[in-house]
């Protein structure tokens, strides 16, 4: 009786020591924006249908609020892009970039995209979000 004890009770203390890792926490993101991306890293097409297309290049930045006392790694940033006539930019997909390490409280970010030159300005950003986890994840 008292090894199956032990071992429910090694394996509760196990459990809990690995929930952490696996624990997806929720990152509010605000005062998100965008700019043109600098001169070199501009350079570049969107292929879309196997055509290459001019293309322009924006960096998304915004601030990122961490509400634990952890380190959130590998957090994927999700939300809607749409130019001026409310046409979608990266359609069928909501991740849009990530986040490598997100730390406790409020933090900057910014990722890049690339818009078809053909879609009007300026650039909806809308129902931004983003989630990660921390502790890394095995996979």
């Amino acid at each position: 009786m008292r090894s199956i004890v032990a071992i429910i009770l090694s394996v509760f203390i196990w459990l809990s020591g690995t929930m952490n890792a696996w624990a997806l926490v929720q990152i509010k993101l605000s005062d998100v924006s965008y700019r043109e991306c600098p001169e070199d890293l501009a350079l570049g097409a969107v292929t879309a249908g196997g055509v290459p297309q001019s293309a322009r290049c924006f960096i998304v930045f915004g601030k990122a609020t961490n509400p634990t006392n952890k380190q959130i790694v590998n957090a994927d940033i999700f939300g809607r892009i749409y130019d001026a006539n409310d046409d979608p930019i990266i359609e069928n997909r909501n991740r849009l970039g990530s986040i490598a390490e997100v730390p406790p409280g409020v933090s900057e970010f910014e990722f890049q995209i690339n818009v078809p030159e053909s879609q009007p300005l300026p650039l909806q950003l809308l129902q931004f979000k983003a989630a990660g986890f921390t502790g890394t994840v095995r996979r």
